[in-house]
């Protein structure tokens, strides 16, 4: 396995394991809800209701957007190779490893970090589309193209 699919098999299973996690918050907030209804009426009974619903809704927002990258991320095939910086581009430059895909931030593979940033990103927007030895420069930083996979 190269190291790009390692890459991206990391950031699969950080993905379904975000995903899990809130789905059993989900599931114990519900939980709650429902014991709460049980609870007696009242101001201070009313005002916990609420706040599990809002932290529901949160919770279900923050479910969707990681169930949105995680089909982004499986649109990605992994063993393609590109000279040009494209979506699902493992790109290794002067400052670092980042794999063009979503935006996860920092992981670690193999003991070495990596950037999961999304193509929409500042830097990630200034990637696209060079080969090896083009740079780019983002806040004052030049990233210089070392090689694409």
């Amino acid at each position: 396995m190269t190291f790009k699919e390692q890459v991206y098999k990391h950031c699969l299973e950080l993905v379904n394991n975000k995903i899990y996690v809130l789905r059993q918050t989900l599931n114990d907030l519900v939980e709650s809800a429902s014991n709460e209804s049980k609870s007696t009426a009242g101001d201070k009974h009313e005002t916990a209701l609420a706040m599990l619903q809002i932290e529901q809704e949160n919770t279900s927002k923050q479910l969707e957007t990681l169930l949105s990258q995680k089909l982004l991320l499986e649109k990605i095939i992994p063993v393609i190779q590109s000279k040009q910086v494209a979506k699902g581009a493992l790109v290794k430059t002067n400052k670092g490893y980042f794999y063009v895909s979503i935006a996860l931030g920092k992981i670690i593979v193999e003991g070495i970090p990596v950037i999961a940033l999304s193509p929409q990103s500042p830097l990630g927007s200034k990637l696209i589309g060079l080969n090896a030895n083009g740079t780019t420069t983002v806040n004052g930083i030049t990233y210089l193209i070392e090689c694409v996979e």
